[in-house]
Parts: C-alpha cells; structure tokens; sequence
C-alpha cells in the first residue's frame, strides 16, 4: 500500500541515502544492490558505511535521530532493511511462505475479489510492501508491481532478488515485474501504447491507498484493526489521497481494465472495514472480515 507520497520525487531528484552494513564480506551483495539501482534506473545515491557497533534497538534509534537521510541496514544475512522511527522494516517475503502455499478463494478475500487464473495479467497499483502481490501471482497470475516510492521499490528488488536463490520461490518470483513509477503515470504510460491487443491486456488493477490512520476503526465504538509496524513506516512516506485524486485512481483504473481479456474487467479496492468508499463510488460487490474489506468494481 502506497500512494502520492510526501515526497514524490516527481522532478527525478535523486534520493540521499544511507546504507549501514555489518562485515567486509558484504561487498558482492552491496555491489549487487547498485546493479538494481542502475537497471531500475532508481534515483538514489548510497552512502555505504561498515557499522562499527552492533546494530542494536539502542544504537537503531540513535541512528534515527541523528540522521538527516534515509537509512537502510543490510544484516548479517543480507536482508536489506529500511530504518524507521527506530523499527527496521523490510517485505520479509520468506515469513508469508506458509501463506503463499495455501492461499485460495477460500483463505484469501483478495482471491475472491479479484477471481483471477494463472491466465490473468495483474496490476498491483500500490505495491507497498508486496504481500498482497504475492498472494496475487500465487494463482499463477502475471503481477506487475507499481511502487512510487524509490527506497520502497528497492526494498522489493532486493528481496525479489534475495528469495529467487530459493528454488521453492523461484516460480513465483519470476510472476513479478517491480516498477519504480506512480500508477497514473504508468496507467497513461498503458494508453498511449494502446493495451487493445490481448498481448497487452490487463483483467484486474489493485489498489491499496493509503488512508487516515483513524480508518481503522469504527468511529462509533473505537474498535478496529491494530496498525503493524509496516503500515506505521508506510505512513511516515505517504499521505492519503484527496478526493479527486481517488476520482483520478479509480477512473483510471477502470480504463485500464475495460478491454480485459477475460470479458470483464475488474478494479478491487482495500480498505479498512470501516473506511469509507474510494472516491465515494459504490462498489459492485463487497468481501469483507473483521478487519479488511474489499470493494470490487467490474467493468
């Protein structure tokens, strides 16, 4: 879940960043992590610094408070990180396995929302993190991944990166396509190369926005969703979108699926269950639990 972020880095500016990692012997991987830079075409400059203290809760809060830039950890394992507010927060894609391997329309509302095949092509518009596209290509669907956030999408790269050295996931992460664009962009990017063509052809675009934190409850009772250290850092990079711009995203959306290859084209939603609709627009159908709710719109 991203979207029209504080910094939106529309100018090309590049991203000052620093990456803080553990040992010497981290050179290959550091020099990996720039390749991604340079094919992705990242904006992002990093400043690479060997810690000298163990990177501590104690020691990852100074870090916070004292840095004017980004900052990112690479552990003793490899996994690249992104430090904020003191919490390191990373896609962690190998903890969703369990998930992954039983997802179905049965386990997962997203499933039965977007009611796609492994013959789809997908558009996760607002990847944030990537759990929900993991669970979107474990159907064998195409997922193109759209992160508007540079750090953000090279958070995703590396981890794509890191998990394809598992055979079990390598299936699925070559199902992924990671772009550093925002959707609007990329949507109009879509029509002017004209997606009439099947070869082309897009059946469902997901979005996640980004909302109030307070969303997540009911206004009435108080009750609702706790917010995970995931959204907290989401919410440090991007603000809710105002009403013309949801009008924007999910007319756009629309657009982009009406020439579906499957018949009809489908935009699913996320929200908390008590938000209220995107850009006010009804929904054509809802699946909801607890906590989530997604609105389904077919085109």
């Amino acid at each position: 879940m991203t979207a029209l972020h504080h910094t939106d880095n529309k100018s090309g500016d590049l991203v000052q960043c620093q990456l803080f990692y553990v040992n010497d012997n981290q050179q290959a991987q550091i020099e990996r992590l720039q390749s991604l830079i340079a094919e992705h075409k990242l904006p992002i400059v990093l400043k690479t610094e060997l810690s000298t203290e163990k990177l501590t809760q104690k020691r990852r809060q100074q870090l916070s408070q004292t840095s004017s830039q980004p900052i990112l950890l690479l552990d003793e394992k490899d996994k690249l990180s992104w430090l904020s507010d003191g919490l390191s927060v990373s896609p962690e894609w190998d903890k969703l396995q369990r998930r992954v391997v039983s997802a179905g329309r049965k386990s997962e509302l997203l499933l039965q929302a977007a009611k796609i095949t492994a013959d789809s092509c997908v558009i996760d518009a607002t990847a944030g993190f990537g759990h929900d596209s993991l669970i979107l290509a474990s159907t064998g669907a195409q997922v193109v991944m759209l992160e508007q956030q540079p750090l953000m999408a090279l958070l995703l790269l590396a981890e794509q990166q890191r998990m394809s050295t598992y055979p079990n996931w390598q299936k699925l992460m070559g199902r992924l396509q990671i772009i550093n664009a925002d959707a609007l962009s990329y949507f109009a990017s879509l029509k002017a190369d004209d997606i009439s063509n099947d070869a082309n052809a897009v059946d469902v675009v997901y979005l996640d926005p980004m909302f109030p934190e307070d969303s997540y409850q009911d206004s009435k009772t108080g009750k609702g969703a706790k917010v995970g250290k995931h959204m907290q850092a989401l919410h440090q990079l991007a603000r809710p979108p105002t009403l013309d711009e949801e009008c924007q995203l999910l007319n756009s959306a629309k657009a982009i699926v009406s020439r579906s290859a499957q018949g009809q084209g489908r935009v699913v939603v996320k929200r908390p269950q008590f938000a209220p609709l995107l850009a006010d627009e009804p929904a054509s159908e809802s699946w909801h639990n607890e906590a989530v709710r997604f609105d389904g719109y077919f085109v």
